[in-house]
């Protein structure tokens, strides 16, 4: 009776070992745009530009900034709705940057993780 040969999930070594290599380069080059992205700041306006939020690649919020005329004492809720407007599309903005550069470095790989198998 014959032996069968051969290896599992019909993989050879060498296709192997090239997955792993270029698992490995994606993951490096996922690190670096993580931390290019990191570094990175987003800012957004509200209220036609009287309320500035900017935020960090961390998703953090780094300023704030209120024009004069925004400030009414008699109209508090309107000054929190416009930063919270403000904060939100610049936190989108950087999410929308970050899943670009993933995207861009994975090359929209779906399914096992963008495995060919």
């Amino acid at each position: 009776m014959a032996k069968r040969g051969g290896y599992p999930g019909g993989m050879m070594p060498g296709n192997m070992n090239n997955l792993m290599k270029q698992a490995q380069k994606m993951q490096k080059q996922m690190e670096e745009a993580t931390k290019a992205l990191e570094e990175k700041t987003y800012e957004a306006t509200a209220g036609g530009g009287v309320v500035k939020v900017t935020v960090s690649g961390k998703k953090e919020i780094i300023s704030i900034e209120l024009d004069e005329e925004v400030v009414d004492k008699d109209d508090i809720e309107m000054l929190q709705d416009l930063i919270m407007a403000a904060a939100n599309e610049a936190l989108r903005a950087q999410e929308e940057d970050s899943s670009k550069e993933m995207s861009r470095i994975t090359g929209n790989m779906g399914g096992m993780g963008g495995f060919p198998f």
